[in-house]
């Protein structure tokens, strides 16, 4: 706005602008309810043409006035509150994960009353994350791992140990989902071996949401 003010007094005083008469300031001043201390026009020179009187509008049209310009800018200002608030929901909505896969988990011979459900969530950014919980599954001092095997159950990743009825693990990027669908979470002794146990409590394959 300044830069636009300088270019406009630079533009005048090389005398492409007409010179307003004060008229227009005092009518502008009126507008606005300006008080004195500015009546007189900012831009007058000696060579300006006197402002002529003009009639002040009535009280209850100043006051109609500044009525309408305040209700003018709340209902801006609502606008633009009502706008951020919509945006930011969008974009929030773009970014919070999503669920893209989810799967029954059904007990192995041994654990009968146990069960358990596992859903995939992928963010904006791609990122991915897998929820399981796990019920009614048997008293044991060995913990609880949650894995993905591939369908033809020949390779595994471990995601992590389970250390309550549900966790949430992340999922490498490069895992194929499509090809590792397989959810499974297995009792673990605590030997120091890293391989399945073979002992698997519940099971289930991915599917599309």
């Amino acid at each position: 706005m300044a830069h636009a003010a300088t270019v406009a007094r630079t533009t005048m005083e090389e005398g492409a602008l007409e010179q307003p008469s004060g008229e227009v300031w005092t009518r502008i001043r009126e507008e606005l309810s300006l008080g004195a201390e500015v009546a007189a026009d900012p831009f007058a020179t000696a060579d300006s043409p006197p402002a002529e009187p003009t009639p002040s509008a009535p009280a209850g049209v100043r006051r109609r006035r500044a009525s309408r310009r305040l209700w003018t800018l709340a209902a801006s200002l609502v606008l633009i509150v009502a706008g951020g608030s919509i945006a930011w929901a969008l974009v929030s909505s773009n970014l919070a994960p999503i669920p893209v896969a989810t799967a029954e988990l059904e007990a192995f011979p041994g654990h009968s009353g146990a069960a358990g459900t596992a859903q995939v969530r992928e963010d904006g950014d791609g990122v991915r994350e897998l929820t399981v919980t796990l019920d009614g599954d048997s008293d044991s001092d060995d913990y609880r791992e949650v894995w993905l095997i591939r369908n033809d159950g020949q390779a595994l990743i471990s995601l992590g140990v389970l250390g309550a009825s549900s966790g949430t693990f992340a999922i490498p990027s490069g895992v194929d989902l499509s090809e590792y669908d397989l959810v499974d979470i297995s009792f673990e002794p605590v030997d120091g071996d890293p391989a399945h146990s073979g002992d698997s409590i519940v099971r289930g394959r991915l599917g599309s949401r």
